[in-house]
């Protein structure tokens, strides 16, 4: 009797909590991936996460070929491929790590239903974070909506059990044999084989882990891991990696639980992917000004990390994390312009795009998501540029012409943009 895994955020053999489960289960398991076009329709052709999932795929194709059997790779819309894939390989049930996004809910709860329909079983199972769904919460059963009290209960609730690594390597001999599988390739799937940018090593650094509380804030040097690439793909285990931060580094740890932490909150509150988590912020009236988007899109807003950090995200589909407070602090205070645009643009641009981090760092900044900045803390990039590159060495990187006459003047003056900003927050919030 047959079975399906089906990779999605998990592109490993290693570790696997799901595939571990779908070896166990006394069925031959046949591997799979489909690269969902409801997602790929949206994207632009020079896609470079594309491109890495594509290479990820590649290499997983490889490792399955050396245990003698392959992954089945298709490209569509998986309501329709997993059931027919599930008739032509004779399949009993599908197994898949679970994934909290409102898109991939309705997809799975589709795909369980239809399978139900037809005596099949989908199987589910945790792997993308350490607790997920309702494993962390209040005392009244409730989810937290504010990250320290969550990240207090997490801390007390981790223990080896959680953090246990899953041997998949002993029980591949219930993969199914097959081979041959060949993998469709992105100009079939109207994309183009052209690496722009370099993707970061999946490998842990511990001198930067050990020192992460120090360095992470200066953006002009390596001081952050770049993981969150890989953590978004599933390249790399999450459990694998929280053990390394519990050894090493507690500052690198709670940078993992926020990440738990907003999966959970895109989980319970779905609403907060298109909509304020506050909800009375939808009543702030933004601003509409093309301009002022467009000068923040190109970085050339007169304020030397805002645009350092945009140049940088435009070049390299990276942006360091203090900058992106900045700059999102900039967009959705100085320039009153949406949160939901510069969520957008990041969506676009960010090779470790994730919704629930993005919307929730998004949010933190605009002051309308759960455990956010309060609407009248508005970040001063001249300050913030003397803190933490006082030197300018990471501004002089992505902007050149600084300090010459061809940098333009900044497009909003600070004193005006926060003033106006308090009061617009507050007219909306007093409605």
């Amino acid at each position: 009797m047959n079975a399906i895994f089906w990779h999605r955020r998990d592109l490993r053999i290693s570790d696997n909590a799901c595939l571990h489960k779908a070896l166990g289960s006394g069925y031959s398991v046949h591997p799979v991936f489909i690269f969902d076009s409801n997602i790929l329709s949206l994207l632009p052709e020079d896609d470079q996460r594309v491109l890495f999932i594509h290479q990820e795929i590649s290499r997983l194709k490889t490792a399955y070929n050396s245990l003698g059997t392959d992954l089945i790779v298709r490209f569509g819309d998986p309501k329709a491929l997993i059931p027919e894939l599930v008739n032509e390989l004779a399949a009993q049930e599908v197994f898949a790590n679970r994934d909290y996004e409102p898109y991939a809910l309705e997809r799975d709860k589709f795909i369980f239903e239809k399978l139900k329909t037809q005596g099949k079983s989908f199987t589910g199972t945790k792997d993308h974070v350490i607790f997920d769904r309702s494993e962390v919460m209040k005392a009244d059963g409730s989810p937290y909506t504010v990250f320290t009290p969550y990240s207090r209960r997490w801390k007390e609730k981790i223990n080896a059990y959680y953090l246990k690594g899953y041997p998949v390597e002993k029980y591949t001999d219930a993969l199914a044999k097959k081979n041959d599988q060949r993998l469709i390739t992105l100009n079939e799937m109207g994309f183009r084989d052209e690496q722009k940018v370099d993707f970061p090593p999946r490998l842990t650094n511990e001198e930067l882990v050990r020192n992460y509380h120090a360095t992470r804030d200066i953006p002009s040097i390596k001081g952050t891991s770049r993981l969150s690439l890989h953590l978004r793909f599933g390249t790399i285990s999450i459990r694998e990696l929280t053990r390394f931060a519990i050894e090493h580094n507690s500052t690198f740890l709670n940078e993992l639980i926020w990440r738990d932490f907003y999966q959970m909150i895109i989980y319970h509150f779905p609403h907060s992917a298109n909509d304020s988590f506050k909800k009375q912020y939808d009543r702030i009236e933004w601003e509409r000004n093309e301009v002022h988007f467009k000068a923040w899109c190109e970085g050339k807003t007169g304020y030397p990390l805002v645009d350092a950090g945009m140049r940088e995200l435009n070049a390299t589909g990276f942006m360091h994390n203090r900058v992106r407070m900045v700059v999102a602090s900039f967009l959705t205070k100085h320039l009153l312009l949406d949160w939901r645009l510069g969520e957008a643009y990041f969506a676009e641009k960010l090779l470790d795009y994730e919704l629930a981090s993005n919307i929730g760092g998004w949010q933190w900044a605009a002051g309308c998501g759960c455990d956010a900045a309060p609407y009248f803390r508005v970040f001063n990039p001249q300050s913030q540029l003397e803190k933490f590159d006082r030197e300018c060495r990471y501004v002089r990187t992505w902007v050149p012409e600084f300090g010459t006459p061809e940098y333009p003047q900044p497009i909003v003056e600070h004193k005006y943009a926060r003033e106006r900003a308090i009061t617009r927050y507050k007219q909306g919030l007093t409605q």
